[in-house]
This record gives C-alpha cells, sequence and structure tokens, in this order.
C-alpha cells in the first residue's frame, strides 16, 4: 500500500508591481525573499488552524519559524516591469518534528518569474533578549490542513529532502565547489565588513532577518566587483546557522569566484565578527544582461 502523501496548505497573494516591488534590475530580490518568507508563516498558521500566526512551545513561550534553507532557482525577475499583475502560489508541508518545507512560485502574465524553496524549523531563545541563545522549539500537535493529491505531496517532499541534504552538506563542508577557484576554509579571497542596522535589518523578532543575509551579501559583490554593469539573479542558495545581537557586526568572506562576461558566480561565508562563529553560507549565480544592439553582456 502507498503512504499517503503529507497534506499540505496554501496560501496566495497578488500584488502590483510598485516601487516597493522593483529594482534597477526588475523585482526585487530581497523583496520577493521577504514576501516568501510571509507567505510561509502565514501558511504555517493555516496548517494548524490558527487565525494568525501566533505559535507557542509547549511551556507557552513564543515560537518563531526561523529559516535554516532558501534557495531560488530559475529567476528572471528582469522579466518584471511596472505595474506588472503578479501572483506568489505557496505550498506548504510539514518534513519533520517542528520543520516545513514551502515552495514559492512568483508567477505573472507570461509564466513563472522564479521558484523559492524555503526549509524552516521553529525556534525560540533560551535567555531573553540573545539571539546567540536561539535553539528549536517543540510545539503541541495540531495539523487541521487537508491532504492534497499524492502526487503533487510526493513531489514537494522530494525537493524538501534535496534541500535539507544541501544544507546539510553546506554545514559539513562535504560538498563540491563547482565555479571557481576556493579558498575553501583558509584565508579567503577577500572580506566585508557589515554593521547590521537595528531598524532595517532586524525583524519583529529581534533577529537579524533571513533576507538581510541576502542583501548584505550584495552590498560585498558591490564593493568587490562594482555596480555599475548589475548582473541579474539566476540562482541563490542561502543555508543559515545563527545570528547576531544588535550592535554586533558580521564579516563576509569570498570565499570562491567565477567571473566572465556571461555572468559572475560567487561562495561567501558569513561570520560574526566577534567571535568568528559562522552563521551562513551563500552560493550565487547571476548572469549578465546584453548590451542593447550589441549582442554583448554589460
Amino acid at each position: 500500500m502507498t503512504a499517503a502523501a503529507p497534506p499540505l496548505a496554501l496560501q496566495s497573494g497578488r500584488f502590483v508591481a510598485g516601487m516597493p516591488q522593483l529594482c534597477p534590475t526588475g523585482l526585487s530580490e530581497n523583496w520577493l525573499l521577504k514576501e516568501c518568507g510571509h507567505q510561509h508563516w502565514l501558511a504555517l498558521a493555516r496548517r494548524q488552524g490558527r487565525a494568525r500566526p501566533d505559535f507557542r512551545d509547549a511551556g507557552g513561550r513564543r515560537a518563531y519559524a526561523a529559516f535554516t534553507a532558501v534557495r531560488i532557482r530559475h529567476a528572471r525577475l528582469d522579466r518584471v516591469a511596472e505595474n506588472d499583475r503578479l501572483r506568489v502560489v505557496s505550498r506548504c508541508l510539514p518534513v519533520g518534528r517542528s520543520q516545513h518545507f514551502g515552495l514559492h512560485e512568483l508567477r505573472g502574465r507570461d509564466g513563472t518569474h522564479a521558484q523559492v524553496e524555503m526549509l524552516s524549523t521553529f525556534v525560540r531563545r533560551e535567555r531573553a533578549g540573545d539571539n546567540r541563545s536561539v535553539v528549536r522549539a517543540a510545539l503541541p500537535a495540531k495539523d487541521t490542513a487537508a491532504s492534497e493529491a499524492e502526487g503533487a505531496g510526493a513531489a514537494l517532499a522530494a525537493c524538501a529532502l534535496q534541500l535539507a541534504e544541501r544544507g546539510r552538506a553546506l554545514r559539513s563542508g562535504q560538498w563540491q565547489l563547482d565555479f571557481g577557484p576556493a579558498s575553501e576554509r583558509g584565508a579567503p579571497l577577500r572580506e566585508f565588513r557589515f554593521q547590521p542596522c537595528p531598524l532595517n535589518d532586524f525583524n519583529g523578532a529581534d533577529l537579524l532577518y533571513f533576507a538581510s543575509f541576502q542583501a548584505i551579501v550584495d552590498r560585498a559583490e558591490g564593493a568587490w566587483f562594482g555596480s555599475t554593469a548589475l548582473p541579474r539573479l539566476a540562482e541563490r542558495e542561502l543555508a543559515f546557522y545563527g545570528n547576531v545581537n544588535v550592535g554586533e557586526s558580521l564579516t563576509v568572506l569570498l570565499r570562491g569566484v567565477q567571473e566572465s562576461p556571461d555572468g559572475l558566480s560567487h561562495w561567501c561565508e558569513l561570520r560574526r565578527t566577534g567571535d568568528g562563529a559562522r552563521l551562513a553560507d551563500v552560493l550565487t549565480r547571476k548572469r549578465r544582461a546584453p548590451v542593447a544592439g550589441t549582442g554583448l553582456s554589460a
């Protein structure tokens, strides 16, 4: 007998692309990550039959969904223009104790512009106000989402497993870098220091927001490679291991890079400056847009 597929929770948001959603290369990747994170959060609440996403662990302590791995694939954000109508369609399912996987598709009138995969786990603080004390939280079982077709649930579960395995490989260093010269864990190729701003980089739970990691890497990229000819995002992969407190700084280490007329790819490692704790690995692939009328890349 074939096992029943895990139940899915559906969530959908509709938008018109305006200045909050756009940037010079089309749709803002940072906005997309934030919106998908919000839809993921709402889908978790819907899964548990909650009118709002107010989660508590077995001891009644506040719990939040922290992302452990995020991957953007098939990105064509440069196809989005002002006043375009968009939808973010989200599917969410459980993949283990207190863990959930979300698949979010950005859709426009001419098809899918990006696919965002997100793996989250519930966390809480052991010490109030200290983001270094964040630990996993066990929530009481309460799942009211209805099952969808078995094939769809199985396909999402396979995507979730792949993303989880990739995150574990990045954490342990047991993966093969497939572009450019790599420093591995020795001396970095380049460094970038960044001081997060409490009013812009932290979220309402007082944690450095997961989308801020992407923004910090883009700032480092601009400092290292220049920001006059902006490459377009193709893929991004982020694996998260820790967080920082307000007032602490981060150091971005460039571990591998490949630059060509057609694109730019790099592997960055983010560490807490004070104690050197590794907080995230970020793998980025971007493509360069052709210069109008020349067929050359900019």
